[in-house]
């Protein structure tokens, strides 16, 4: 299989945008035509999600290179939303769209092992590319330290995949741990991005770019002209853009002068676009792909 971060520069190349849809469904905010009706059991609950996230990909398929379903809103939806979570990626695949899967996992030895093994890995069964979730790329946690990315990087090699490990977050609260100080004057989150591109330096494509990427926020956008210039091998996964504050010109900081080295992720502004009036439409799907066209117009 074409390793990730060759493949990831291919559909941003082809689709002509940097656009990651975030896949967040809250069965709350789901369009009246979804939306579980007061008492409805979990079964019923699942499926108005499943179908919502289904018909989200179908509006952007031919628009956009990849998706990011967050594994935490299939979860508190217990087995049955797992299983949703599960047909909802293979069903992405299968409209040639590119899934990373935030799961934010980490752990050591054996655990990451099997985290690696369960999420790494969108070919077919009985092949060394096959997984049981069947992502093309997952977001990892290395703050346990460096020894826990080294099973996932292992897994992306043998599988074709790729890992987005977080380096600078978007949420407020990032600066507590991240931008500590350490003794040899880099920040946490220096480190971090250090350790990272020489994982992803050693993977690198004809393109440029390997396939260890790196989570870093446009909320600040900085750090993120700092890390784009720290780390010149690596995908930068941007969240924070839109409803986050992130604006267009903040995350274009992530991207070289091709338009690549980036993607840009948008969930609620994007999903839930039929709750802005500015998106009217006949029908919700129509409003979704009006706030992802805009989006792209945005970013080009």
């Amino acid at each position: 299989m074409i390793p990730f971060g060759q493949r990831l520069a291919l559909a941003v190349s082809q689709k002509k945008n940097p656009v990651c849809v975030g896949i967040d469904p809250r069965a709350g905010s789901l369009p009246e035509s979804l939306k579980p009706k007061s008492g409805a059991s979990l079964e019923s609950i699942v499926e108005s999600i499943e179908n919502f996230s289904l018909e989200i990909i179908d509006a952007v398929a031919d628009l956009v290179p990849i998706v990011k379903p967050q594994s935490a809103f299939f979860e508190e939806l217990g087995p049955l939303g797992l299983v949703a979570l599960h047909r909802i990626v293979r069903y992405a695949s299968q409209r040639g769209v590119l899934v990373v899967m935030d799961a934010k996992r980490g752990d050591i030895g054996t655990t990451a092992v099997a985290y690696a093994n369960a999420y790494l890995g969108s070919g077919a069964p009985g092949t060394v590319a096959y997984s049981p979730w069947g992502a093309d790329a997952l977001t990892i946690n290395p703050y346990l330290g460096a020894d826990t990315l080294e099973p996932f990087t292992q897994r992306c090699a043998s599988s074709g995949s790729g890992v987005f490990v977080l380096v600078k977050t978007s949420n407020p609260g990032s600066s507590f741990l991240q931008d500590q100080r350490l003794e040899d004057g880099r920040t946490v989150s220096e480190t971090v991005a250090d350790e990272v591109e020489s994982l992803s330096f050693a993977t690198r494509g004809a393109l440029g770019y390997g396939d260890i990427g790196a989570v870093v926020g446009a909320t600040y956008p900085r750090q993120l002209e700092a890390m784009r210039a720290r780390m010149p091998s690596t995908w930068i996964l941007i969240p924070g853009y839109g409803a986050q504050g992130g604006s267009a010109q903040d995350v274009k900081l992530g991207l070289d002068a091709r338009g690549l080295g980036a993607i840009v992720n948008s969930s609620r502004g994007i999903i839930f676009a039929y709750e802005q009036s500015r998106y009217e439409a006949s029908r919700w799907t129509e409003s979704v792909r009006k706030a992802t066209l805009e989006m792209i117009e945005a970013l080009s």
